[in-house]
């Protein structure tokens, strides 16, 4: 059992991209990576299996919010943990649930204490505590665990994100207190990771990075990004994070992004990314392609049987035609959703694997320049 550790292997020498190596007890993750989102334990429409072999995920992500709701923490503690439940041996990061309960507008109260929420299962009333979040995520297992956080709406005015921003550094403290007098459970090292908020305001997002700095965790997130606010204030407001966040430790990117999203933050200096787009986008019919983006709901596809991306090294991707998916997809077989699932999924790990390579190679950021406008193209 060790803590996580952090190698940081290059620095490209046109941007602030860097490749790395994350250590944890279940496993070693190379950066820039990213990490499919398994909500409630599993990642929509995929099976562990195809995570491992078509998709070559290296992390997947558990919410907290969900899993804690059902199927519940006599469940998960029963069974040894998430790893255990779902089959998923490589490292997990749980998330702390604050997105999901602060997107609970209607049925939620922030006070000093913490957050009280409905269910939106059986409409049940919950508390969810600094203390009790970091008592859950032990419970549910994850190698990596978020702080409790209150992440406020995009475009915040500033009286309101630094309110916010002082209550989740002082549920921060709550939180490390309460990590740091815990056992981990299951006989591996559970890692903290801290959360940057502070909205759009440049002067909030800085000083949250030095109190987050401050607390000397083994990573460190970025959150409050892309929830409403232009691209070109992401932007801005990560690149303004990764300079004042220690080099020395993983940057998380919550929620982020696109492909051109991703490629950009990595240009920055993030080393991590989620986010539901891969699954959701493809579930809805679109996919994203080493020549760009395709809808393939469009009739144009009815007859063009090249495979979805010879680009790509997915062997779904490589066999299965664009015409046959269509089909699939028109028809509503669940077998639609899983396919386009796994190659969404499979190009964003190709994606940040190329990134890496380029970051070694020391030409990632005249690759990236081309890449962004690529990725961007309807096909």
């Amino acid at each position: 059992m060790a803590a996580l550790q952090f190698q940081l292997k290059a620095n490209d020498t046109g941007s602030n991209a860097r490749a790395g190596l994350i250590t944890t007890d279940h496993g070693v993750i190379e950066t820039p990576i990213f990490m499919p989102v398994g909500t409630v334990g599993s990642v929509k429409a995929v099976s562990q299996q195809q995570l491992v072999k078509d998709v070559q995920a290296q992390i997947i992500l558990g919410n907290t919010y969900h899993l804690y709701l059902r199927p519940g923490l006599e469940v998960l503690e029963a069974a040894g943990g998430l790893h255990q439940f779902n089959g998923w041996h490589k490292p997990i990061l749980t998330d702390s649930g604050g997105y999901q309960v602060f997107s609970l507008s209607g049925t939620r109260k922030i006070k000093e204490e913490g957050v009280i929420f409905q269910s939106h299962i059986d409409g049940s009333r919950h508390l969810f505590s600094p203390e009790k979040v970091m008592d859950i995520q032990r419970t549910i297992g994850g190698d990596i665990i978020m702080a409790f956080d209150e992440c406020p709406p995009g475009g915040s005015e500033y009286s309101y994100a630094k309110t916010s921003m002082e209550l989740t550094h002082r549920w921060l403290d709550r939180c490390v207190n309460q990590f740091t007098n815990t056992a981990d459970k299951y006989g591996y090292t559970q890692n903290l990771f801290p959360i940057v908020q502070g909205g759009v305001h440049h002067d909030l997002r800085k000083a949250s990075c030095e109190y987050i700095g401050s607390k000397n965790a083994t990573g460190n997130a970025i959150g409050g990004l892309s929830v409403g606010e232009p691209i070109e204030t992401m932007y801005e407001i990560c690149a303004l994070c990764c300079e004042y966040l220690p080099k020395d430790k993983p940057r998380y990117l919550m929620g982020v992004g696109t492909p051109w999203n991703i490629l950009e933050g990595i240009a920055m200096g993030v080393d991590m990314f989620d986010c539901v787009m891969p699954t959701r986008n493809g579930r809805n019919a679109m996919l994203f392609t080493s020549k760009g983006v395709i809808n393939i709901d469009n009739k144009k596809w009815e007859k063009d049987f090249s495979v979805l991306d010879d680009g790509i090294d997915c062997e779904v991707s490589n066999y299965y035609s664009k015409a046959y998916l269509r089909h699939l997809m028109k028809s509503k077989e669940y077998l639609g959703l899983t396919i386009a699932s796994i190659h969404n999924l499979a190009f964003y790990l190709w994606l940040v694997k190329q990134a890496r390579i380029h970051i070694l190679q020391g030409d990632f950021s005249s690759w990236k320049e081309e890449m962004v406008v690529r990725l961007q193209q309807k096909v």
